[in-house]
């Protein structure tokens, strides 16, 4: 019976130059033999966002910027620092724009020891098929939390939230009609 390319394969087990054809999420580091983990990010560790120094602090090194499959969606968190939650659907997902982070197998376990509820840690497909450990949000965070997918990422979502909403100034062209204009 052939294994399942979705279950986990142990670091140990992955040779370097199958790591990153067989989406293992475990790729060869930057030192003969020492293992790397693929992260996929989507939110407050993205690169500019508040939460990425965790991941520098970590000697963790941006890989690629890419997007998910198309079965998610992103929700705003009422968390601080803002940041989404990403859940798998069966229906009605989006693809959304992450990154592709690497960081020392070690330097993973401490990260993910370090992650605060409801943030978890979970298999995440990318649009080139591969499935690499990424972040999730635990199902209760859901609840009547702002659904952002329409947006296509984190990023989109903040430069969006940070505009100014669009208000209706009454105006007129001189017709004696009155006008309303949107700024």
């Amino acid at each position: 019976m052939a294994a399942d390319p979705r279950s986990p394969t142990p670091v140990s087990a992955v040779s370097p130059a199958s790591a990153v054809s067989s989406g293992s999420g475990v790729s060869s580091g930057s030192a003969p033999g020492a293992p790397e983990v693929l992260l996929v990010v989507a939110g407050a560790h993205l690169r500019g966002q508040p939460l990425n120094p965790q991941l520098l602090a970590l000697g963790a090194r941006f890989a690629e910027a890419t997007s998910t499959a198309a079965a998610y969606r992103m929700v705003a968190l009422d968390t601080v620092p803002a940041k989404p939650g990403v859940v798998r659907v069966p229906e009605r997902g989006a693809a959304l724009a992450v990154e592709v982070w690497a960081l020392g197998a070690a330097a993973f376990g401490t990260f993910v020891a370090g992650l605060p509820a409801p943030m978890a840690i979970g298999r995440v497909e990318l649009a080139d098929g591969r499935e690499l450990p990424g972040f999730l949000v635990e199902p209760f965070a859901l609840e009547g939390a702002e659904d952002i997918t329409v947006h296509g990422g984190w990023a989109a979502y903040r430069e969006a939230a940070a505009r100014p909403a669009q208000e209706d100034v009454p105006w007129s062209d001189g017709s004696g009609v009155g006008n309303v204009r949107h700024t």
